[in-house]
């Protein structure tokens, strides 16, 4: 399977870009732009960074700490010689960002968000579709795949400490992209699972809402979930 993946990867990155998949853009610097960069870049991707300020303190030593010759640089900037994105960055904001990168065309877009908005009981959905869905909206020529949206990031670089195979659930409409996707996630030790296209990405982003809201300042149960292939 890992290798079929594999191929099927070289296969996309070399009609969509030319050639195979070697950087990728991670924009945001925070606790999910923080664990995921460093992973990638250990599976011997170059990383760059896309920050709003490339010269805090805490993004150099985010850089000094992901391996392969990593950098940092505006959010802009970051894109243009990527072939992967990750929009590491705030739920609610994913349009106006997604946007504010220019043209995105052909390259896959990996989205962690989740479009979290705060009510009287809780956690809720803050917008009518989903991240998903908003974000192939605001580029249409790009591969969306929904991926590491609900689980925390403690989770995605210490998968063992869970106790148990931890699966991401992926969405997307192009399946090439979503093997590319597959096979970072499986590199990770993380368990990829196809859940189908990106209009499911509305039903993906409940699965962490419904988590956090259970899971902190609640008097119901808390939990953990995996989704297992059937044999």
């Amino acid at each position: 399977m890992q290798t079929i993946r594999s191929i099927l990867a070289a296969l996309f990155l070399f009609t969509v870009a030319g050639a195979q998949a070697e950087t990728i853009a991670v924009i945001g610097t925070g606790s999910v732009g923080g664990a995921l960069g460093p992973e990638f870049a250990a599976q011997g991707h170059t990383i760059v960074y896309g920050s709003r300020d490339p010269s805090r303190s805490d993004v150099a030593e985010l850089v000094t700490r992901t391996v392969g010759g990593a950098s940092a640089t505006t959010q802009a900037e970051a894109v243009k010689d990527a072939d992967i994105v990750v929009l590491a960055v705030p739920g609610l904001l994913v349009e106006e960002i997604t946007k504010s990168l220019g043209d995105l065309s052909g390259k896959i877009i990996i989205d962690p968000t989740n479009p979290l908005k705060r009510s009287e009981t809780g956690l809720e959905f803050g917008v009518d579709t989903s991240n998903g869905q908003i974000i192939q909206a605001a580029a249409p020529d790009a591969y969306v795949v929904k991926a590491f949206n609900t689980l925390n990031w403690k989770t995605m670089v210490d998968p063992e400490e869970s106790g148990g195979p931890v699966s991401i659930p992926l969405v997307g409409d192009n399946a090439a992209a979503k093997a590319t996707v597959a096979a970072l996630v499986e590199g990770m030790g993380l368990e990829a699972i196809d859940l189908g296209g990106i209009e499911n990405a509305h039903w993906v982003e409940g699965m962490l809402i419904l988590w956090i809201n259970n899971r902190y300042g609640s008097t119901r149960d808390s939990f953990d979930y995996h989704l297992r292939k059937v044999p």
